[in-house]
C-alpha cells in the first residue's frame, strides 16, 4: 500500500477535478490528524485520498463505498483501511465507526467539502480563512445546500473534539497544500 498506487487508482476511476480535488482535501486534513495523534501518517493519508475514489462510477448507496470495498479488498488493502472508508457512509448499518481512524475520516469528509465551498468565494481564497466565517456560512442553508450540516457537527462530536476547534484545525491542514488544492489567490487566477 504506497500513496502512487493508491493515487493511480483515483485517477483511474475518478475523471472530475473538483472530485479529485476533494479526496486529496480529506488526504490532507487526515495526514494532519495523524501526525496529531500520532498515528500513521501515510496510512491515514490513503484512507482519506481513496475514501470517495469509487464515488462516480458508483455514486449510489450502497454502491458506494462497497463497490470500492470490494476493488480494495481485491488489491490487498488492510482490512482496517476498507472499513474506514465503508465507515464513512452513515448508511451502512453494519459498519458503525468504531476507531479513531474511522471517526477522523467522518469528522473530515463533509467539512474539507464545505471549507472549498467557502473558500471558492472568497478573494483571498483559503488564505485568512477562519471557523467563524466557516460557521457563518454553515448557517446559511442556501449556501453549498448539499452538505448536510450535522454530518459536520456529529463528526467533530463523534471525535471528540470542539468544532471551531475542528475547523480551524483542518482549514489550517488545507491552506498548506492550498496551490495544489487549487485554494490559493495563484490557483484562482
Amino acid at each position: 500500500m504506497n500513496r502512487d498506487d493508491a493515487f493511480a487508482l483515483v485517477c483511474e476511476y475518478t475523471q472530475s477535478e473538483s472530485l479529485r480535488r476533494h479526496m486529496l482535501s480529506v488526504e490532507f486534513a487526515m495526514r494532519a490528524y495523524a501526525r496529531k495523534f500520532n498515528e500513521d501518517e501515510a496510512k491515514w493519508g490513503i484512507v482519506g485520498l481513496l475514501h470517495d475514489f469509487d464515488y462516480e462510477r458508483w455514486p449510489n448507496p450502497p454502491d458506494h463505498p462497497l463497490r470500492g470495498a470490494e476493488i480494495l479488498g481485491g488489491l490487498g488493502y488492510p482490512d482496517d483501511v476498507i472499513y474506514a472508508i465503508k465507515s464513512h457512509a452513515d448508511y451502512l448499518e453494519d459498519c458503525p465507526r468504531l476507531s479513531r481512524l474511522d471517526k477522523t475520516l467522518y469528522a473530515c469528509d463533509e467539512l474539507a467539502g464545505f471549507i472549498t465551498a467557502c473558500a471558492v468565494v472568497r478573494p483571498e481564497r483559503i488564505l485568512g480563512l477562519t471557523a467563524k466565517s466557516v460557521c457563518k456560512k454553515m448557517k446559511q442553508k442556501s449556501f453549498a445546500a448539499a452538505v448536510n450540516r450535522d454530518d459536520i457537527t456529529r463528526g467533530a462530536e463523534d471525535l471528540g473534539v470542539e468544532l471551531n476547534e475542528h475547523i480551524q484545525f483542518v482549514i489550517d491542514a488545507m491552506a498548506g497544500r492550498a496551490e495544489e488544492l487549487r485554494l490559493s489567490v495563484a490557483a484562482a487566477e
